[in-house]
């Protein structure tokens, strides 16, 4: 069995940065998602992760089985809810909105879901979920107060509180879709000020800005858009891999 955040760490110390190929289980049939995550393996992603904003969630475990037979990367679930949950997948984001008005979001759908995470083994990965300007459907459905695009500090000060509540991850999430990614500045200030591990998605559709990022602090880039929108996701996706990992690494 794969030990998802040992795996992450490795990646990381070797080539500077993880990159993780997000498929939501709503957006295709699972027999498409299991060759977007065989294509993706191809152009040299590190993981895939499954999820999304979308409230139904009737395909996913034929989307985990999917992808599992088309990929030895490990599968890390996004759950938008406790619902979102399958015992396929190797891992999951227990993920807590910082930044939410509505407590649901913040620790009550971790409550209704960590029996059935117990009863399934899977392995965890405490994340910190900070959504900033614009969020897109991801901050209307968390019901976010959104963190300006203009104020690293705010950002800054959610992430080392979710550091000190004991999480190993921060996500720094301007939403699917978003115009423009999460500001390089924001990145920069957030990693100075934390320790954890630090994921930035959102809106990043080209090797510059994924490279950015990672050289402003990012451990782990995410992008999910790229592989619905486009027929080439091989050499997209290859791109933006290769941008991120001529940024450094042991």
């Amino acid at each position: 069995m794969i030990k998802v955040e040992k795996y992450l760490s490795k990646v990381i110390a070797r080539d500077g940065a993880v990159h993780l190929t997000l498929i939501d289980p709503d957006k295709q049939e699972p027999k498409i998602a299991g060759k977007i995550a065989e294509e993706a393996t191809i152009a040299g992603t590190d993981g895939i992760m499954v999820g999304g904003s979308t409230e139904t969630t009737n395909q996913l475990d034929q989307t985990v089985l999917s992808i599992k037979d088309a990929t030895g990367l490990p599968i890390i679930l996004f759950p938008d809810s406790e619902r979102s949950i399958s015992k396929h997948a190797d891992a999951i984001f227990f993920m807590s909105l910082l930044n939410s008005r509505n407590p649901y979001f913040i620790i009550g759908a971790q409550r209704l879901a960590a029996p059935l995470i117990k009863k399934f083994g899977l392995q965890l990965l405490p994340m910190a979920y900070l959504i900033i300007e614009p969020g897109q459907k991801a901050g209307r459905i968390g019901k976010a107060n959104l963190i300006p695009r203009n104020d690293s500090d705010l950002a800054a000060t959610y992430a080392l509180a979710g550091q000190y509540l004991g999480m190993k991850f921060v996500y720094l999430e301007a939403g699917s879709g978003a115009r423009e990614p999460v500001p390089v500045k924001m990145v920069r200030v957030v990693r100075k000020t934390i320790n954890a591990k630090l994921i930035v998605g959102g809106g990043i559709r080209t090797p510059k800005a994924a490279a950015d990022r990672v050289k402003a602090g990012a451990d782990i880039i995410v992008t999910g858009t790229l592989v619905e929108r486009f027929a080439d996701r091989v050499a997209r996706i290859g791109e933006i891999v290769r941008a991120i990992k001529a940024c450094g690494g042991a």
